[in-house]
């Protein structure tokens, strides 16, 4: 069916073709007790595609756990295949905004906004673990309806596009132009690949590699 006026959110997506989003924790079986205790051990698990339901609850906690301790370091764990871009930038934004430092780790996939936020976290507190594949590439999104309307979405995914380039450029040493080139088409990246490319600071076998909890 036709759409009329610029896509949602939702469907302007940096995404995995063809790969669905892992469960979340009631589809799992796993109880919010399973989640209440890593919180208090601050931890948020991302295991899953990025959407606005986990993104309010990710910049939920990151407000919370920054409220109850500005000086301690928080844990974000992703394992995702990437989601849309405005929930993705929620949590990246909530990131910067609170003052402890948020350490991330990728785990079996970081894929396109999986990716953008792993390489988000605090520099040196980027961490991957060996066997975790990394995915850089463009936005995706669809567009249709009238030429003005298509122009409309195209300028969108466009601004997109740049916006997480320059942002993934600054923080992992390579130009602009650069991580548009890489990213124009699908581009996965080895745990080793992803440390050197700078997408993280270090590959971990074991949390002892990161350092003990809650301690800068």
């Amino acid at each position: 069916m036709g759409r009329r006026g610029p896509r949602t959110d939702e469907e302007v997506r940096v995404s995995v073709h063809n790969t669905g989003a892992a469960g979340e924790g009631s589809q799992l079986g796993l109880g919010d007790s399973v989640y209440q205790r890593l919180l208090k051990e601050r931890i948020i698990w991302l295991g899953g595609e990025v959407r606005d339901e986990n993104a309010n609850v990710i910049c939920a906690q990151l407000l919370l756990l920054a409220a109850e301790d500005p000086d301690r370091d928080i844990y974000l764990y992703i394992n995702s295949p990437g989601g849309s871009v405005t929930a993705g930038m929620a949590i990246y934004d909530t990131m910067q905004y609170i003052k402890p430092d948020v350490v991330t780790v990728g785990m079996g996939m970081a894929a396109s906004m999986g990716q953008f936020l792993l390489t988000a976290g605090a520099p040196g507190k980027r961490y991957i673990t060996p066997h975790t594949r990394v995915l850089l590439h463009q936005p995706l999104g669809g567009a249709g309806g009238s030429a003005t309307e298509i122009r409309i979405n195209a300028d969108l995914i466009l601004g997109m596009k740049k916006e997480l380039a320059a942002i993934t450029a600054s923080r992992t040493g390579k130009t602009v132009e650069q991580v548009e080139a890489d990213g124009d088409r699908d581009h996965w990246f080895t745990a080793q690949e992803a440390l050197e490319y700078g997408f993280v600071d270090r590959v971990i076998d074991s949390p002892q590699e990161i350092g003990t909890r809650g301690e800068n």
